[in-house]
C-alpha cells in the first residue's frame, strides 16, 4: 500500500543549484574584496594577480556623488 510520490517533490536539484552559485558568488566577491584591500603583514609585497580588477576608492564616491546628483 504504498502511494505514488511526486518526482518534483523530492528533488533537490534546484536547491543545491542555488547553493552553489552563491557559493562561487561570494568566493568571487570575497576574493576581489581582499585582492583590493589593504594587505595585511607579510602580504605587502605579493602582486596582485592579473584576473582581479583594480576598484579605486576615489572612483567609487565620485560614483555615488554623481548618483545623489540625479
Amino acid at each position: 500500500m504504498q502511494q505514488a510520490v511526486p518526482e518534483s517533490s523530492v528533488s533537490l536539484t534546484t536547491p543545491i543549484i542555488v547553493l552553489v552559485i552563491g557559493f562561487i558568488a561570494a568566493t568571487t566577491i570575497g576574493s576581489v574584496a581582499w585582492y583590493n584591500s589593504k594587505r595585511p603583514p607579510g602580504w605587502e609585497s605579493k602582486e596582485r594577480p592579473d584576473f582581479v580588477p583594480k576598484v579605486d576608492k576615489d572612483d567609487l564616491i565620485a560614483d555615488v556623488s554623481d548618483s545623489k546628483k540625479k
